[in-house]
């Protein structure tokens, strides 16, 4: 068939179907006439639409040609047969003999056994599966290319007006979408809880027209757009700093695919077949960002992500729904994303209640900033940015990484008490803000809060924190285009010490690498970043940036007391190198009659098994000795704190973990070294205890932890939370927990 003809009669069935939505009726009365207007219009005996009844089964909702009571009572497993295979690959099956294809699975309740020939299309939005769209004959034959490209161009429609809620009816596969409560499960990147409002970072582009009247309008628009794109591509070319090979790339690769003849033939043939210009555009990002689901290789799916992002340009130009839709923030915004840049999430500031992303990682830029500003975040919240909507109610436990969208009464009335608990309890720890943290048997713990940021600084007296305990210095290489300038540094720093008012503050040099990496950087292909070239191996192979971030530390002190502290030492040598760097920039600056720190601390983050075994020499040369907590118990257990598969399955207060802890603890204590343990578990009030009853002296963790910890301690005795402790690990039991949690239960904590 020529193509103009085909080309026509997909416009017709397109046309038929416009017409048949446009019918009043509701949505099951909808989709019986599709199936009818579909298996007319390709001359095929079957047409059946499947739509997703929970993400993991999908039920046939409507049929031409198959046994009328097999709607809504045939269901599959995604995966489960022909059908369930199109919706698990997101690609198409084509066969002319459907009972010999691998997977085949045989319904008696359809009567589907006299067809022979097959063809399924996954019906998807934005690579988010909604169900399939299959077609069948008794004629044993393959569809044609022309065949199979008409159908995912309806089932491209479909999925628009699935969107829409064109087929709402009854039962859970008709379901109106974006109205029924939901709990997604993630992972926690910042503690905290919060109730708030849903506001999408990306608002969701509505495409109310996926059916075209003229292709000739439409092929106008979309050539407009695209060159207004390549434009814009251009100019954010000829503004980047020409220095800057590795961002010249990234916009190189848009410039590539802005330009790319494939991508823009394939929206034009959508468009010739029926589509609007915005639908012809989705159409290919859902087809990009499924491919992209199944990609391994992380340069062709970075890739794919550039045309997912250019995609996303071009459908803002089209529909004219930017950033600014007209949508009001909450008050109370909960921000929603797949993923956010350092730099925009210091754009919202504190103004935020919670932070939810699809991606990310415990150690991600965001997660970085969500800390620093003391925002709780979960990530990997699969699907949020295709559930949520703007003003949607929503409840964030990033204690335990569950998120509830439009939650049910009851859930809203459980958490809301949770909160009120919370908020009774801060209250009562504000009382003793002041007191020290002083035990039953008369020890005092010093409680120290992290930092990041200048904003954080306030909660030095709010929290009644001791001072601070790790001041992270990546956040103003992470947040900025270029590296900082000296001048700069040297400022903030002393704007720090300015807030601290004498308490003293422990400045840990540039830790990235891993995941934390520098746009200015070239990053490295390393298939284990978390072990790779990271922290102080950066700092010594650059060792210019570290000389640079040395001498701004020395002169914010400007006369008063300096404390530094390198991270990820794993080798006694590389704390010797990393000192004596301090050390010359120290004499450079005297020689430059500069004044000079009044008194310095140098000291390690011990975060590998490694330093628990370094020579003597190690714990005499440090002044100061601070547990990093979070990798050293990954690398300790050998399981990676990104994966949920074993994260979890690793105490802190493991058996084998505590006696570690205890062997660094009197090594510490032989060479009389201030030691302390900083991270996510000093600021839990168990740990914490059984930290403080191993002998550790000092704790640092976020501000809101301190009040909770102090609570615990003052109430506590640590030679009986001692004798606990070696009781249970007498016994052989595995963990200390259950035996610690008794205890505290028998005193009524």
């Amino acid at each position: 068939m020529p193509e103009d003809q085909t080309d026509s009669a997909s416009r017709r069935l397109l046309g038929r179907l416009r017409e048949a939505l446009a019918e009043p009726g509701a949505g099951q009365e909808r989709l019986d006439r599709i199936t009818s207007i579909i298996a007319e219009q390709m001359g095929t005996d079957v047409c059946s639409i499947y739509l997703l009844r929970d993400a993991d089964t999908l039920e046939l909702c409507a049929t031409e040609g198959l046994k009328p009571e097999a709607v809504h009572q045939t269901r599959l497993r995604i995966g489960e047969g022909l059908v369930g295979r199109v919706a698990k690959t997101a690609r198409h099956v084509n066969t002319g003999n459907a009972p010999q294809e691998r997977g085949f699975r045989y319904m008696p309740e359809t009567g589907e056994e006299i067809f022979s020939s097959f063809l399924g299309v996954p019906v998807q939005r934005l690579g988010e599966r909604m169900g399939v769209l299959v077609v069948q004959s008794k004629q044993g034959r393959q569809y044609s290319e022309d065949e199979v490209y008409a159908l995912e161009v309806v089932a491209m429609v479909l999925a628009e007006m699935t969107e829409l809620g064109a087929f709402v009816g009854e039962g859970e596969a008709l379901a109106a979408l974006h109205q029924r409560p939901v709990m997604i499960q993630g992972t926690v990147g910042q503690e905290g809880v919060a109730v708030g409002h849903v506001w999408l970072h990306e608002p969701r582009v509505v495409i109310a027209n996926p059916i075209a009247d003229d292709p000739d309008t439409e092929l106008a628009r979309l050539h407009a757009a695209v060159d207004r794109l390549r434009v814009t591509v251009d100019e954010m070319l000829n503004a980047a700093p020409g220095t800057d090979k590795d961002q010249l790339q990234v916009l190189e690769a848009y410039r590539m695919f802005a330009n790319s003849r494939g991508w823009k033939r394939r929206m034009e043939e959508d468009i010739a077949r029926g589509l609007s210009a915005e639908a012809a555009v989705e159409k290919e990002q859902s087809a990009a960002r499924a491919r992209m689901q199944t990609v391994p290789d992380p340069y062709l799916r970075e890739r794919l992500h550039d045309l997912d992002d250019l995609s996303n340009r071009l459908l803002r130009i089209l529909t004219g729904q930017g950033e600014r839709t007209g949508a009001e923030r909450p008050a109370d915004p909960i921000l929603i994303a797949r993923n956010i840049g350092p730099g925009e999430l210091l754009d919202y500031g504190r103004s935020l209640r919670g932070i939810v992303l699809e991606e990310g990682s415990v150690g991600s830029h965001a997660a970085i900033v969500a800390r620093a500003l003391a925002i709780p975040l979960v990530i990997h919240a699969g699907r949020i940015t295709a559930e949520a909507l703007n003003g949607d109610p929503i409840l964030l436990d990033a204690e335990q990484g569950v998120v509830h969208l439009r939650p049910e009464e009851s859930v809203a009335n459980a958490f809301a008490d949770k909160m009120a608990m919370q908020a009774k309890a801060q209250k009562r720890y504000t009382t003793i803000r002041n007191e020290p943290a002083l035990t039953l048997c008369d020890t005092r713990i010093g409680l120290h809060m992290n930092a990041g940021l200048m904003a954080d600084l306030p909660s030095l007296d709010s929290s009644g924190a001791e001072g601070v305990g790790l001041f992270r210095t990546e956040l103003q290489f992470l947040t900025r285009p270029q590296v900082p300038r000296r001048a700069e540094l040297a400022a903030l720093y002393s704007r720090v010490m300015d807030a601290a008012q004498g308490k003293r503050v422990v400045f840990r040099t540039l830790d990235i690498g891993s995941d934390k990496v520098l746009s200015y950087m070239k990053p490295q292909d390393e298939p284990n970043p978390a072990l790779g070239w990271r922290a102080i191996r950066v700092g010594l192979d650059r060792p210019g940036m570290m000389r640079m971030q040395l001498q701004a530390l020395i002169r914010a002190a400007n006369g008063r007391p300096l404390t530094v502290m390198f991270p990820f030492i794993a080798q006694l040598d590389e704390f010797r190198a990393a000192r004596d760097h301090l050390l010359r920039e120290i004499d450079r600056e005297e020689r430059l009659g500069r004044a000079l720190p009044e008194k310095v601390e140098i000291g390690a983050m011990v975060e590998t098994p490694s330093m628990a075994f370094a020579p003597r020499q190690f714990y005499e040369m440090a002044d100061f000795i601070s547990i990093g907590g979070n990798d050293l118990k990954q690398f300790f257990f050998a399981a990676d704190r990104e994966n949920e598969r074993v994260r979890r399955r690793y105490d802190t207060l493991n058996v084998s973990f505590l006696t570690f802890l205890e062997q660094i603890v009197k090594r510490c204590e032989d060479t009389d070294t201030p030691l302390s343990f900083c991270g996510e578990d000093a600021g839990r009030p168990v740990e914490a205890l059984c930290f403080a009853a191993m002998g550790f002296r000092t704790l640092s963790m976020r501000p809101a932890s301190i009040g909770p910890v102090k609570h615990m301690l003052r109430k506590s005795d640590l030679g009986e939370a001692r004798a606990v402790i070696d009781a249970a690990r007498a016994s052989g039991a595995q963990s200390v927990r259950p035996a610690v949690m008794d205890w505290l239960r028998r005193r009524g904590e």
